[in-house]
């Protein structure tokens, strides 16, 4: 089976990644939406561009797609940039939004392609402690909500930093896997890659929100 990964660069996509990878499948290509405007109603925004850091990494081609964001635009955009691509199908790590899963599946169909959505409707707590047993350093790189302050960017979740979020997200009433833009993520090693990400920057904090700044990105390969 031969499947091109929609990737962000976070968390999720990196959870279906390797979903795909353990389905001894080809992953032939990443492809990430790139985001020109100010708002999108399917894909992430902040820090995709590092995709291309990941798919250097894995060896794998990368297809960026730029697009403005504008309702069902956003998905034209991608579905002609996959449209040549000689796969059987697309792998997303789509959690709970039916907006993007439906569009997903019908720009699938008009392809001839499958859709696959490994994680969906996975338990939240659940789905983020199989992130953290497996390997995956899930970094944040960015916080939007009450209870998530700027000590949070950047960080690294690990089994006590999770807890921590989880007690967080029941006092404050977020998701605890970000799936309400709550916060965002980049994976930045994990047992998808051949090695890590090396990455450094500056953390800009605007009171009750923050990103982190990336002002070095690094491919380390394992010896």
């Amino acid at each position: 089976m031969r499947v091109a990964v929609l990737s962000s660069g976070g968390k999720d996509s990196a959870a279906a990644w390797w979903w795909a990878q353990c389905k001894g499948w080809e992953v032939t290509a990443l492809v990430t939406v790139n985001i020109t405007g100010d708002d999108s109603w399917m894909f992430q925004i902040p820090g995709t561009h590092l995709v291309e850091h990941q798919a250097r990494l894995a060896g794998v081609p990368w297809i960026q797609v730029d697009t403005p964001g504008v309702q069902e635009e956003e998905i034209t955009d991608l579905e002609n940039a996959i449209a040549g691509l000689e796969i059987d199908g697309i792998v997303s790590g789509a959690l709970r939004s039916d907006y993007q899963k439906s569009r997903l599946e019908r720009m699938s169909e008009r392809l001839g392609i499958r859709s696959w959505t490994p994680l969906w409707h996975q338990d939240s707590l659940e789905h983020m402690k199989g992130l953290v047993d497996h390997g995956f350093e899930v970094m944040l790189t960015s916080v939007s909500c009450e209870g998530l302050d700027s000590t949070w960017i950047g960080k690294v979740l690990t089994a006590d930093s999770l807890l921590e979020l989880q007690k967080k997200s029941e006092r404050f009433r977020f998701n605890v896997d970000g799936e309400g833009g709550e916060y965002e993520t980049l994976v930045i090693a994990g047992p998808h890659l051949p090695g890590r990400l090396d990455v450094d920057g500056t953390i800009k904090w605007e009171g009750n929100r923050g990103e982190f700044e990336f002002s070095k990105v690094e491919v380390l390969f394992r010896s």
